[in-house]
């Protein structure tokens, strides 16, 4: 059987934009899950900042064979926590099972708006304590 994904998954360059205006397009950062297995996925988000205490454990759950897209600006989809904007920080998500995860941010902060994705560092490695 191939695999696909894996259960530790880190993104190291959050830094949610600034909203400006009120054109079409809100500045947002997003983390886009896929579950390409048949059994649901419990997923743990642990959030690390530069000037605070990190915020772990904010379970969120995508079905069998799903996709799940969270906007980090929204507290709602994040276990409530509210991130500012321009704040520095940095993601892990912990899953029970194999996911692939990407992050987005869509900046809209200048006339030309910039949007760009990216992989984050994966691991499987369940033994590092480091990753528990």
């Amino acid at each position: 059987m191939t695999k696909h994904g894996a259960k530790i998954w880190y993104f190291v360059d959050g830094y949610l934009p600034e909203k400006i205006g009120s054109g079409p397009m809100e500045a947002h950062e997003a983390l886009m899950i896929l579950n390409p297995n048949a059994a649901a996925a419990t997923v743990l988000l642990d959030f690390y900042f530069e000037n605070k205490d990190p915020v772990k454990g904010i379970e969120v759950i995508v079905g069998a064979e799903r996709v799940r897209a969270l906007r980090l600006d929204h507290p709602g989809d994040i276990g409530d926590l509210k991130i500012p904007s321009l704040t520095q920080y940095s993601l892990r998500l912990r899953s029970d099972v194999d996911v692939v995860a990407q992050f987005g941010r869509l900046d809209t902060t200048q006339v030309n708006m910039a949007y760009y994705s990216c992989a984050g560092f994966c691991t499987s490695s369940e033994n590092n304590e480091a990753n528990k």
